[in-house]
C-alpha cells in the first residue's frame, strides 16, 4: 500500500516489512557491521520501498551545497593531479563541493560497499567518482540501490553493463606511439605496460601490437613486460630489456611515470637517449617538459576527462540520461626530444 507523501515511515514500519527488529534497522542506518549481509540487504530494500529518509539525510538535503565524493587509488602522480585539476575547475564553476580521498586497490576490494554506499547516502552525496579503480557488478549495485551515480575514470577492469566510464583512445594512442618509432626506422621496439589486467594498458598493448603487425615486424614476447605504471617498474623493466642479447633500440612506456624510470636506468647504464635508445611515454603530463631529454608522449586530455566524469555524475544525479555510458576522448602524440632514428650500428 502506498504511503501518503506527507507521512514519513517510522522504523517500526521498515522493521515489519523487512521482518527484523527496530534496533536492527537502526544498526543498518548507522552503518554498524554487526548485521548479517542478507539481513542488511532486506532492511535496505525495505528502506527504499518505503522511502525512508534518516534524520542525517534530511539535514544534509536541506542545507549546504551539493557534494560529490572523489576517490583516487593514489595522489602521487602527475596523472592524478591533472585529472584532479579538471574536476575541481568544473566543480567550482558548478558550485559543487568535492570530498577527496585516496584508497589502495586492495583496500577498495575489501571495503564493505554496502556500508560505504549507505554512508554516502546518509551524507547526502550527489555521486561518486573513482579514478583508475575496479568495481564488481555487486559493488556497483550497492550504490545504484541508494540512487548514488558512479563514474569511473580509466577503469582497471573492462567496462561492464551499468558502469559509466570516461577514458581516452588508448588503442589509437598505443598504435600512434609505435608507428612513430617505426617511422624513425626502429624495428626492435619494446613495451612496458601497466597492471596486466588494466583495461587501458591492454588497449595500449593491442595498439602497439597492431602497429608492429601492420608493418610486418615480428612480435618479440621478450620485449613485452607489464607490471605497473610506476617509475620503479620503468627502472626494473629497462634493466631487463637492456640485458637481452639483442636489446631494443626503442621503448614505448605505458605511462610518463614509467618512462621516467626508463630514462633513469638508461643514464645509470650510460645509454644515451635518444642517440642509442628512443623513449615514448603515455599521458602527456607536465613531466614531459621537465625531463631530460624532454619526453615524447601520447597526450591524454586528462583535465577534460575529469570534467567529463563530473559532468556525467551531475547529469545522472539530476535524472538525465547519458548519450553513452562510455566516453573516450582523443589522444595526441606529441614529439619532443626523446626519440630519434636508431643507431646505424
Amino acid at each position: 500500500m502506498a504511503l501518503n507523501a506527507q507521512k514519513k515511515p517510522i522504523l517500526a514500519s521498515v522493521a515489519a516489512l523487512a521482518g527484523v527488529s527496530s534496533p536492527t534497522v537502526s544498526k543498518v542506518l548507522n552503518g554498524r557491521d554487526d548485521v548479517a549481509a542478507a539481513t542488511r540487504v532486506r532492511v535496505q530494500r525495505a528502506l527504499e520501498e518505503l522511502g525512508y529518509e534518516s534524520p542525517v539525510q534530511r539535514r544534509m538535503r536541506s542545507q549546504g551545497p551539493d557534494m560529490v565524493d572523489l576517490v583516487f587509488d593514489g595522489l602521487n602522480s602527475s596523472y592524478s593531479l591533472e585529472v584532479l585539476h579538471g574536476i575541481v575547475e568544473y566543480a567550482a564553476a558548478e558550485e559543487i563541493e568535492i570530498v577527496l580521498s585516496s584508497i589502495t586497490p586492495a583496500k577498495l576490494r575489501n571495503t564493505d560497499h554496502e556500508q560505504w554506499a549507505q554512508r554516502l547516502a546518509d551524507a547526502g552525496r550527489k555521486g561518486l567518482l573513482l579514478v583508475t579503480s575496479e568495481l564488481t557488478p555487486a559493488q556497483l549495485k550497492a550504490f545504484e540501490r541508494r540512487g548514488i551515480p558512479v563514474v569511473v575514470i580509466d577503469p582497471l577492469n573492462p567496462p561492464r553493463s551499468g558502469l559509466v566510464s570516461v577514458g581516452a583512445t588508448n588503442w589509437a594512442g598505443g598504435k600512434a606511439a609505435t608507428e612513430h618509432l617505426i617511422s624513425l626506422g626502429h624495428r626492435r621496439i619494446a613495451f612496458l605496460g601497466g597492471p596486466e589486467g588494466a583495461e587501458c594498458s591492454i588497449a595500449r598493448l593491442h595498439g602497439y601490437l597492431a602497429a608492429l603487425m601492420a608493418n610486418g615486424i615480428p612480435v618479440n614476447n621478450g620485449y613485452i613486460l607489464s607490471a605497473s605504471f610506476r617509475r620503479d617498474f620503468g627502472v626494473r623493466g629497462t634493466r631487463t630489456l637492456l640485458a637481452l642479447e639483442a636489446p631494443p633500440t626503442a621503448i614505448f612506456a605505458g605511462s610518463d611515470t614509467t618512462a621516467l624510470g626508463v630514462l633513469e636506468e638508461a643514464r645509470n647504464q650510460g645509454v644515451r637517449v635518444p642517440e642509442q635508445l628512443s623513449v615514448v611515454g603515455f599521458d602527456g603530463t607536465d613531466i614531459t617538459e621537465q625531463s631530460v631529454p624532454r619526453l615524447t608522449s601520447v597526450a591524454q586530455p586528462l583535465q577534460e576527462m575529469g570534467r567529463a566524469a563530473l559532468r556525467s555524475v551531475l547529469r545522472m544525479a539530476h535524472g538525465e540520461e547519458l548519450d553513452s555510458p562510455h566516453v573516450e576522448l582523443a589522444t595526441q602524440l606529441v614529439v619532443r626530444d626523446s626519440t630519434a632514428p636508431p643507431p646505424s650500428s
